[in-house]
């Protein structure tokens, strides 16, 4: 599927839609030249090996809850909770329960 083109003042819906076989997934909700954000989504135990990425980046909790550890230690996000990455920040991401972000990676 590509990658929405957004256009400046559109909204967009971040709940997964009605036809996504699997209720909620992982996609990219757009992607312009300077931002791309995804939904990140991960059922309870599940995780994302540690990781980096070439530049600034934020996760932003928007229901269930996530342990995110980095150098700097553990930090737990709840829903409405966001936690600023600097570039080339290692880091993993663990689903304390099911739980849906947003990430926001800016690009070069």
């Amino acid at each position: 599927m590509a990658i929405p083109h957004v256009t400046p003042g559109q909204a967009i819906d971040i709940r997964p839609s009605a036809d996504d076989p699997d209720g909620a997934r992982t996609v990219a909700l757009f992607k312009s030249r300077d931002l791309e954000v995804m939904r990140l989504v991960l059922t309870a135990g599940k995780a994302l090996p540690p990781h980096k990425v070439a530049h600034e980046i934020t996760i932003q909790c928007i229901s269930g809850a996530l342990a995110v550890t980095t150098d700097a230690g553990r930090h737990q996000l709840q829903a409405g909770q966001l936690l600023y990455l600097d570039r080339e920040a290692v880091h993993d991401v663990l689903a304390l329960e099911d739980a849906m972000a947003l990430v926001t990676v800016v690009l070069p």
